[in-house]
């Protein structure tokens, strides 16, 4: 087995066990049971759960931007945003361990967000645009659900879409 296939079979059972579970009650013991590989493996490529989960968080997310079409980077960043909303890791993180995401909205860039910038980069051709529009676009993942009372994530959706025609375009 490679060491990437290796990595990736720890990754699915550890998907497996923060769905199951969530992240804080997810052990390392658990995941390398799952994964048939013993703790020591585990441990001495991710020294905790939390290391692992940032690298399950950043293969998934980038799984999702690698499915959008970039030719139109509006339709592409409010798929995007879609297709992480609808994730069911998100979902997981978000109603049991939502403290996970703070230091990735408040303190550091995660891996995930310098894959997505660097898709962005290419896309939009500006530095700057690309880490506005990752944070036009996070903002609309994270706190969407805290306005939609009259509105419904279809609009909310169809606004990003006309803040990023207006910005891009």
């Amino acid at each position: 087995m490679t060491s990437i296939r290796h990595n990736e079979s720890v990754l699915d059972a550890a998907l497996d066990c923060v769905l199951a579970y969530g992240v804080r009650r997810t052990t390392l013991t658990e995941v390398a049971r799952r994964a048939g590989v013993s703790r020591m493996t585990l441990y001495r490529r991710w020294p905790d759960v939390r290391t692992l989960v940032a690298d399950l968080m950043t293969r998934e997310w980038v799984r999702v931007i690698e499915g959008l079409d970039l030719s139109d980077p509006v339709r592409a960043v409010v798929a995007g945003v879609r297709g992480l909303r609808a994730h069911p890791l998100w979902h997981k993180i978000v109603q049991a361990d939502p403290d996970l995401l703070m230091p990735y909205l408040i303190d550091r860039r995660g891996a995930g967000h310098d894959a997505i910038l660097e898709v962005l980069e290419r896309t939009v051709g500006d530095r700057r645009k690309a880490r506005a529009v990752l944070l036009v676009a996070q903002s609309f993942l994270v706190s969407a659900p805290t306005m939609l009372d009259p509105v419904t994530l279809d609009e909310l959706d169809a606004e990003l879409a006309t803040l990023l025609e207006g910005y891009l375009g």
